[in-house]
């Protein structure tokens, strides 16, 4: 259960393992978190989007139909939309939260940033994109780029905020109607006041590296 006065993206973030990456405490200062999902169906998929700040603000939701030619794809095209959403509403220098519950689209997410900070721009370990998900995936390196900083959390898809609204997205077509909001984020609260879950590297197999 989320603790009190935290956001619910927030707390599953924290909660939840990033692979590749190590969580030292000041990594919790996120200043926003987006949480995607993509459904693929034969009679047609959708993409859902949910975005917090860090004291639990909600910026924005997105519900849309979509026809992905495979889950894949699926995934890659919602953490692009979700990102593309982000970007309008968010200074260059924010500190941003993925969560996805595609373990691989995580795992590529923070090799890229890890790569991006290597002084040989290499990642700890192969990027691997499915062929039919380049095209987003070129999005999603452009946007990563685009902020202060970023990491990937991988969440179970029954935890997702995001997987009702890309599996009904008719069901949820009203939260496209909700006002656009460009919210900053509560001042950061003393580094010092939190701590990683002690399990953190037990989860990432031990072998976590930090990029901050």
């Amino acid at each position: 259960m989320a603790a009190h006065g935290r956001s619910n993206l927030r707390d599953l973030f924290d909660e939840s393992p990033t692979p590749h990456i190590a969580h030292p405490p000041r990594t919790h200062h996120r200043d926003f978190y987006v949480a995607t999902d993509g459904s693929f169906r034969e009679s047609g998929g959708g993409l859902g989007a949910v975005i917090e700040t860090r004291d639990g603000t909600r910026v924005a939701r997105v519900a849309t139909a979509d026809a992905p030619p495979d889950n894949n794809v699926a995934e890659y095209r919602a953490l692009h939309l979700g990102l593309d959403v982000l970007a309008a509403r968010a200074p260059r220098d924010a500190c941003v939260g993925v969560l996805v519950d595609h373990d691989s689209l995580a795992s590529n997410v923070n090799s890229r940033i890890l790569a991006t900070n290597h002084p040989d721009g290499k990642p700890p370990r192969p990027v691997s994109i499915p062929p039919a998900s380049r095209h987003h995936w070129r999005g999603i390196e452009a946007r990563l780029t685009g902020f202060g900083e970023v990491r990937a959390a991988r969440i179970a898809s029954e935890q997702n905020p995001a997987h009702p609204l890309a599996n009904a997205p008719d069901r949820y077509r009203h939260v496209n109607q909700e006002p656009e909001r460009c919210v900053l984020p509560d001042a950061s609260e003393p580094a010092a006041a939190e701590f990683p879950p002690p399990s953190r590297a037990d989860r990432n197999g031990g072998s976590g590296r930090a990029s901050d």
